[in-house]
């Protein structure tokens, strides 16, 4: 199994060596593309050219500050932006979020937290995808899709949350009352429940190739790439 979270377009633009470094390798680190500017001499093009998911945004920079270039972020594309200076008065704050920008980040900061922010509005925005791979089986878990050797497999949504809940435990045997758990948020519903919902997931998943959700004879269910 792999757990993916697709990378996202990360344009930073602050002025100070050791922190547009910092920042860059940390959003780096975390999976994402990072285009690191020391200046917005050249945004226009690089919005243009790269395509940013989310652009951070230093307030004191020279020439065009922070705020003009948010302006012109704005005017250009639908970017996410984060503001990033070391200014902390609540006036400026206001100012950038009037002016456009989703959220801003006050220096001093913590880097994890910083990376944090960046991939909240990238999930917010609807950019940040989680995958779930088991074999040739993939799990799609923010758009809800499944599919198997790039076929769709359409499921209910009570399918859909089992398939997703024994994915995200591959290899594991779950008992019937863990499942009703975490899929229901009951232990007392009726086993056969289980059952019933496992036998449909497992019929639609083996029209397009061998199983992978096995019953595991007196303990539960586990999904898993060849027979064990």
């Amino acid at each position: 199994m792999s757990l993916v979270q697709e990378p996202g377009r990360i344009l930073l633009v602050e002025d100070a060596d050791a922190i547009r470094t910092a920042v860059a390798a940390a959003v780096g680190a975390a999976g994402h593309r990072v285009l690191a500017r020391e200046h917005g001499a050249g945004l226009e093009q690089d919005l243009e050219r790269f395509r940013p998911d989310v652009v951070v945004l230093d307030v004191m920079l020279p020439g065009r500050d922070g705020f003009e270039l948010l302006d012109i972020v704005r005017a250009r594309c639908e970017a996410g932006v984060l503001m990033l200076t070391a200014r902390d008065e609540v006036a400026d704050r206001v100012r950038g979020l009037r002016s456009g920008s989703d959220d801003y980040v006050v220096k001093p900061f913590d880097l994890a937290e910083l990376v944090a922010r960046v991939e909240a509005l990238l999930r917010r925005m609807g950019r940040l995808r989680t995958r779930i791979t088991v074999g040739d089986l993939e799990i799609d878990v923010d758009r809800g899709t499944v599919t198997r050797n790039g076929t769709p497999i359409t499921l209910t949504a009570t399918e859909f949350r089992l398939l997703a809940h024994l994915a995200a435990h591959r290899d594991r045997v779950l008992t019937k009352t863990q499942i009703l758990t975490a899929v229901w948020g009951y232990e007392d519903y009726d086993p056969n429940l289980v059952e019933v919902y496992v036998s449909a997931v497992r019929r639609k998943l083996e029209e397009h190739g061998p199983r992978l959700l096995h019953t595991v004879r007196g303990l539960g269910y586990a999904l898993r790439v060849g027979e064990r």
